[in-house]
């Protein structure tokens, strides 16, 4: 099949101008409510350091449930047939172990291995080991091109019945021939959100020094903070899900779904 990410896009915009307050309440619900949780809970800690232990991890766990339910759940959505926002999450919530398992199958080893890599480097920065940080640019040159090969693996587990390895299996025959497109296209777009993360959080960082008296964890400028960063990350998500869901669409010949919303009522 053919891929074109500017059809993908068109379809994307389309679908979040008629059915954005619906898809919004979705992403609040379940991207940016977990997502504040979390960084309330998170400890506060030096850069480039772990947090010990604590009752943060179950946030932590809970958080990364939702969000995975509520990828799925968005990607149905905006695939169609049309069903109520309701149908929606349990859905989601019913295809996460499959979705968690093809996650975990691929990018586990990789991050294991990217953790002892790290470990490694920053026992002393000034001075890594040559080997380590090799290693580790050859990671992230590994973790790139797969990435883009499982890219698709939440369109197919939340549109497919299927186990972990033929999620797997499908994302990876879906994106065969089409890495560089999907490569730039998650590139570009993971460099715009950061850049406009940046500047949002630089503003309101400035305002919450300027009027709140500070932007530390637990004061209200820090709220502040946390809240509208969150806002444009699930803005954000919601966006790459739903263009994700187009893409699987084109790829997998559904075009039945090509311009099927979500319902205008139903929670």
């Amino acid at each position: 099949m053919t891929l074109s990410i500017s059809k993908a896009w068109d379809e994307t915009k389309a679908i979040l101008v008629r059915d954005g307050r619906l898809i919004g309440a979705v992403a609040l619900a379940l991207f940016v409510l977990p997502g504040l949780i979390l960084d309330l809970t998170y400890p506060d800690t030096p850069p480039a350091t772990f947090p010990k232990p604590g009752p943060w991890m179950a946030v932590a766990l809970a958080v990364m449930v939702i969000s995975l339910s509520g990828q799925l759940a968005m990607i149905r959505l905006a695939m169609g047939p049309q069903l109520t926002v309701a149908e929606a999450i349990r859905h989601g919530v019913s295809r996460f172990l499959s979705y968690f398992g093809a996650v975990l199958i691929w990018l586990l080893p990789l991050a294991t291995i990217g953790y002892a890599l790290s470990n490694q480097v920053l026992a002393n920065p000034d001075n890594p080991q040559p080997a380590a940080a090799l290693g580790l640019l050859v990671l992230t040159a590994v973790l790139a091109y797969f990435s883009v090969r499982f890219s698709l693996n939440a369109a197919v587990a939340s549109a497919e019945s299927a186990s972990p390895l033929v999620i797997l299996r499908r994302s990876w025959a879906l994106t065969a021939g089409h890495w560089w497109k999907l490569f730039g296209f998650v590139f570009l777009f993971g460099v715009a959100v950061l850049a406009l993360l940046i500047a949002v959080e630089a503003i309101i960082g400035i305002f919450a020094k300027l009027a709140l008296g500070g932007m530390e964890q637990g004061t209200v400028g820090g709220l502040l903070v946390a809240l509208v960063s969150q806002l444009v990350s699930a803005a954000a998500y919601s966006t790459f899900f739903v263009m994700l869901a187009r893409i699987y669409v084109q790829l997998a010949g559904k075009g039945a779904g090509a311009v099927v919303g979500v319902p205008n009522s139903g929670t």
